[in-house]
Order: structure tokens, then sequence, then C-alpha cells
């Protein structure tokens, strides 16, 4: 599995709405955050290696009604701290 953050705007009033839609019906999904700034959301994806990471944003992310824009952030690896 690889990581994927998708930064979200969404339509005003919209992004409580639409984080809920995504944790409840997208199962890729891992974490989603409200974030302040630019972007409403930012949320962690998990997808399969073959799985077209553009494919998945467009179809699934951006097909979601209230979302307005996205900004997608490909992760290559993953560090931690010594306590975790």
């Amino acid at each position: 599995m690889r990581a994927i953050f998708v930064m979200i705007k969404c339509e005003m009033g919209q992004a409580y709405r639409v984080a809920r839609e995504m944790a409840d019906g997208i199962d890729a999904l891992s974490e989603m955050h409200s974030t302040s700034g630019q972007y409403d959301l930012m949320g962690k994806f998990y997808l399969e290696p073959d799985q077209d990471i553009g494919l998945f944003v467009v179809e699934t992310l951006q097909t979601v009604p209230g979302v307005k824009d996205t900004y997608t952030i490909q992760t290559f690896n993953a560090f931690s701290g010594a306590g975790a």
C-alpha cells in the first residue's frame, strides 16, 4: 500500500458533510482532518501499488458533492519518532 495526501477545498459550509461522506464511503481513507488556510480538509488515503492516483482522485474524491478543488501530494517514505 502507498499513502497519498489530498488537500480538499469545499463549497462554503460543506466541509464537515464532505468529510463525513468520505469517512463513511471511501475504504481507502485512513484519516481526515479539518484544516485552516487555503484548503478545508486533508485526507490520508492508502492505495494499492498499481492503483492509478489520478483516476482515484478524479473519479472518487472530486465527484463527492461539495468538493470544489483538490491538491494531491504523493509520498515516498514514512518516518516516525523513537516512541512511535
